[in-house]
Order: C-alpha cells, then sequence, then structure tokens
C-alpha cells in the first residue's frame, strides 16, 4: 500500500499514527515494543526513526511504501 508524505521525512510514530495503527503519538513506544515492525526489512524499535519516500514498512504483514506528495 502507497502512503503518501507531505514532507522530507516522517518519523515511524508519526507514519504509525497515519495508517491508523496508533491514535497518538504517545502509543508508539508500546506499540513498538510488543510488536514486530520492520523498516527496510530490518526490525525497528526506535519512534523517532526517521522514514523517507521509498522506505518500506511491514506491520502485521502489510507491506507500507512512502511516496512522496505528487
Amino acid at each position: 500500500m502507497d502512503i503518501e508524505i507531505h514532507s522530507e521525512y516522517i518519523t515511524l510514530a508519526q507514519f504509525l499514527k497515519k495508517v491508523d495503527l496508533i491514535s497518538s503519538g504517545g502509543e508508539a513506544k508500546a506499540f513498538l515494543a510488543n510488536e514486530q515492525v520492520y523498516v527496510n526489512g530490518e526490525p525497528e524499535q526506535r519512534r523517532g526513526k526517521k522514514l523517507y519516500a521509498g522506505d518500506r514498512v511491514l506491520v502485521f504483514e502489510e507491506e507500507y511504501v512512502l511516496k512522496a506528495e505528487s
């Protein structure tokens, strides 16, 4: 699934909120501690991890691809 970003990057916490996996940024730490999230094939638990256009995020067997605003 393609996710459009409107800036140079978004954080992993912002991404999780954007795709409705969490309802607030404060939930990101607990979510990442309890769920497997992969960024470009690598496990990731840092909520502040910067995601750029072209990055791939895998969570709950769903892959998201970040795209620059067109």
